[in-house]
Order: structure tokens, then C-alpha cells, then sequence
């Protein structure tokens, strides 16, 4: 039970700050304990992984507010240096890609839903991505948990069996 506890904690670590690998510790704990169910692994980690991703998701809604701190940081107005003029300049084209997507995917929210969903459980396009673009357009909190969950869950508890899975082949 306790490597669940810390499981969930690496996992929700891992949603909030992405250089937290959450790969790399289930292989690495099922490497080195004796048997854990890879179906507890997985469900553990698809839990703190969507707690966390959930952050994500309502700030781009709005549902939550970012710290002052942030949201200071984010929106004050600050003198147009030519520095500034030539990033603004290069991300244009980005933030137009980005609208336009967000558009589309207000048109077509099944198509949100399978992005979304293949995200949870390929990683492509990135997880956090999709999770920020799913509040932004406002997709319904229930098929946010059961897609994130659900994806999350089966590629998780892939990962834990494949040591398992492997364990036993002759050296």
C-alpha cells in the first residue's frame, strides 16, 4: 500500500512539473520490488496523473486562478523593447496555428474528445498540451476524467506489466 501512496505522489508530481518522468519510476519500481500488480500501478499513477493535469485543466478554463504572483507576471504590461517586438513577431504565427486549432476543436468537440484520448495514452500530441487545450475549449469535466483516466490507466499499467512480462524469459 505504500508504494501506491508514493506512486500516486511521484504521479502527481510528474503532472505538475514535467521533468518529473513518471516512465521511468514505474519501470523502475517494478524492476526493483517483488511483484507489484501492475494494475494497481497503473490505476495509481492514472489517478495523481490526472489530479494534476487537472490543475491544468481548469486554469484554462478559468475555473481556477493562477497565484497573483503569475497572474501578475502574465498579464502586466511591460515597455516594447525591439527584443520584445522580434518575439512577438516569431510567436504570431504560433498563436494564430493555436487559435485556429482551438477554434476548430469548439466546431468538432468529438475530435477534442480522440485527440485527447490518444494523447492519454501515446503522449502524442503532448499530454500537458492537450490538457491545457481541453479547458480552453471548455470540454465537459466528465469526458476530461473518464478519456485522461481511462488512457492513462492502459498506458500506466502496459508499462508496469512489461518488466513483468519479461522477467520471466530465460537469461
Amino acid at each position: 500500500m505504500g508504494w501506491l501512496l508514493v506512486t500516486f505522489a511521484v504521479a502527481f508530481g510528474s503532472a505538475i512539473v514535467p521533468v518529473v518522468n513518471a516512465e521511468l519510476f514505474v519501470i523502475g519500481l517494478c524492476a526493483s520490488q517483488q511483484n507489484p500488480h501492475w494494475l494497481w500501478l497503473g490505476g495509481a499513477v492514472a489517478i495523481g496523473q490526472i489530479a494534476g493535469k487537472l490543475l491544468y485543466y481548469l486554469a484554462a478554463r478559468g475555473s481556477i486562478r493562477l497565484p497573483r504572483v503569475l497572474h501578475d507576471r502574465l498579464h502586466a504590461k511591460r515597455p516594447l523593447t525591439p527584443r520584445r517586438v522580434r518575439w512577438q513577431r516569431r510567436t504570431e504565427v504560433l498563436r494564430t496555428k493555436v487559435e485556429a486549432l482551438r477554434e476548430r476543436c469548439q466546431r468538432h468537440p468529438h475530435w477534442m474528445a480522440t485527440t485527447y484520448g490518444v494523447s492519454s495514452v501515446v503522449g502524442l500530441p503532448p499530454f500537458m498540451a492537450t490538457s491545457v487545450l481541453a479547458g480552453m475549449v471548455r470540454m465537459r469535466l466528465c469526458t476530461f476524467l473518464a478519456a485522461g483516466l481511462a488512457g492513462r490507466w492502459l498506458r500506466f499499467s502496459l508499462l508496469a506489466a512489461a518488466p513483468a512480462a519479461f522477467g520471466g524469459w530465460p537469461h
